[in-house]
């Protein structure tokens, strides 16, 4: 009877140790999520601050004003095409396509205004040019 008792004893033993481990499992994984928290808070402080400082006539935007700058300027076709460039690593310093390429591919109120403007030098009938809108200034 008493190999019995130590084989119970034994089952005992390793259930309490199971316990203790998945204890620690679930600490491990509690200090691994704090981590990830607390460098998540780093980098957006870290990249807010650093939007703030190139353009801060962003500071007195509302939310809702911040959202809307972001999505026009930087939720684009160049927008995207930019950041695959540099996150490939390719660098930053070497747009993915030329300028004139990109105001074909993508009229914004950006290279609206400059369409608007040879209409209004006195170019006329210069639809090749523009930004494909059909706007008349």
């Amino acid at each position: 009877m008493s190999n019995r008792k130590t084989t119970v004893e034994k089952i005992e033993e390793a259930r309490a140790k199971i316990t203790q481990y998945e204890n620690h499992m679930k600490q491990l994984v509690q200090k691994q999520k704090a981590e990830e928290r607390k460098a998540r808070t780093k980098r957006l402080c870290s990249r807010a601050g650093l939007l703030e400082s190139m353009l801060p006539d962003t500071i007195g935007l509302t939310d809702e004003q911040f959202k809307a700058f972001l999505e026009k300027t930087t939720v684009t076709e160049f927008g995207r095409r930019t950041l695959a460039s540099i996150a490939k690593g390719s660098g930053a310093t070497s747009p993915p396509k030329p300028p004139e390429t990109v105001k074909r591919d993508n009229p914004t109120p950006a290279t609206a205004k400059p369409a608007e403007t040879v209409q209004e030098s006195g170019t006329s009938g210069n639809s090749s040019k523009g930004n494909g809108t059909g706007q008349s200034g």
